[in-house]
């Protein structure tokens, strides 16, 4: 190789430098929606994330039902009567959630692959397993 072509090797993005992976394979989204909300084509696989199937919801309405991902029981019921505020919900929450770092990876990992849509019953997505699922889904893909 001439000094010319040196120069020029060093100037140009080689693959190990340019990341083409960030162009060839996008990290899919991860979106969050209410399993009563009408399915998308967008939505991808739906992921019902409730320890109880919900009212009036086909089971070919969802994808894949993961129960583990839902709260505890007693988190849920605790947070629902108002003997757990909404930090110590996601406190909580996430604990338990941690405690499962295999499903947490599987789905994190699927996630990078295709769209997930993570569903549940709640109205308020704000206050809901669902938002705080992704949240951790997303901080284990990166």
């Amino acid at each position: 190789m001439t000094s010319d072509e040196d120069e020029d090797e060093k100037r140009s993005p080689t693959f190990a430098t340019a990341r083409p992976d960030r162009y060839d394979n996008p990290i899919m989204p991860i979106r969050t929606k209410r399993v009563y909300d009408p399915a998308s084509d967008e939505d991808g696989v739906r992921l019902l994330t409730m320890r109880l199937w919900p009212r009036g919801i086909r089971k070919d309405q969802v994808t894949c039902w993961e129960k583990e991902l839902g709260p505890s029981a007693k988190l849920l019921f605790g947070f629902r009567d108002g003997g757990v505020d909404w930090e110590e919900f996601e406190r909580r929450y996430t604990e338990e959630m941690e405690a499962k770092p295999e499903l947490l990876d599987r789905w994190a990992e699927r996630a990078g692959r295709e769209t997930v849509t993570l569903l549940c019953g709640c109205r308020d997505e704000s206050r809901c397993h669902r938002t705080l699922l992704g949240k951790l889904l997303e901080a284990r893909r990166s």
